[in-house]
């Protein structure tokens, strides 16, 4: 398998709080070309598209932010549909990290997941504050250690930090390179803030390094985790950000 195509999903809008900032929430459809649908992330719960005030207590959500316009267009699902699939035609599904934006749709999906054993070993998804309301789905699980390849074009490099087992991909197509970092560089600002966001911002410091570096050595662009002035630029499905 060879990455032949990468779309940018767009899972909504986040409010940071009253006077901080205002976030996209970005997963990714990446197709080779053999007809593998690999999905990287899910997304907050679909049902804060249907029932957010309940969605809301359970998590409670509104102790950090708010979702803005959350509609069934944005959930994984909706997503999806933009590009003529359902949450059955994904084949693979990488798991960057744990955290609530990322693994809200992640019971739909019963194709392999990838994501780093470190982040597996969790007893479940981190999700946000104590109340983990997502078990880890009953579906085969592919663990890694170290920088693995996926697919010729797709590279899974661990980015601890944000997360004990964050997981950001190093994406070549065509005469294009991306690395899309995830929250292990969640903004362009946030190295020279000292990793605030991280759970281990020591260690947050280490990995963006690596990525930095990886970024020099491919001429590659960096596509941050939840940067605002990126967000508004990039171009969302159903129209690709890189194809063969």
């Amino acid at each position: 398998h060879r990455a032949s195509r990468l779309y940018v999903l767009d899972f909504g809008s986040f409010d940071v709080g009253p006077g901080k900032r205002q976030i996209g929430i970005p997963g990714f459809l990446l197709q080779t070309d053999k007809g593998a649908q690999i999905l990287v992330d899910t997304g907050f719960d679909p049902a804060y598209a249907t029932d957010y005030a309940a969605t809301d207590a359970r998590d409670d959500l509104s102790g950090f932010g708010r979702l803005i316009d959350h509609t069934p267009r944005q959930t994984v699902a909706g997503q999806l549909a933009l590009l003529g699939l359902t949450p059955a035609d994904i084949t693979h599904l990488v798991l960057t990290h744990g955290h609530i934006d990322h693994v809200g749709g992640l019971p739909l999906f019963g194709c392999p997941i990838i994501l780093t054993a470190t982040e597996r070993a969790l007893p479940r998804p981190l999700y946000w504050t104590a109340s983990q309301p997502i078990s880890w789905p009953d579906a085969p699980y592919v663990q890694i250690s170290a920088e693995t390849d996926l697919c010729h074009g797709v590279r899974l490099i661990p980015t601890p930090g944000h997360t004990p087992g964050h997981l950001s991909l190093l994406i070549t197509i065509a005469d294009t390179t991306l690395i899309l970092a995830a929250d292990a560089i969640n903004r362009q600002s946030e190295p020279a803030e000292g990793f605030p966001d991280a759970m281990d911002p020591k260690r947050a410091a280490h990995s963006a390094a690596r990525l930095f570096a990886l970024q020099t050595l491919h001429a590659a662009r960096m596509i941050y985790g939840h940067d605002p002035a990126q967000w508004r630029d990039l171009p969302k499905a159903p129209r690709p950000l890189a194809q063969a």
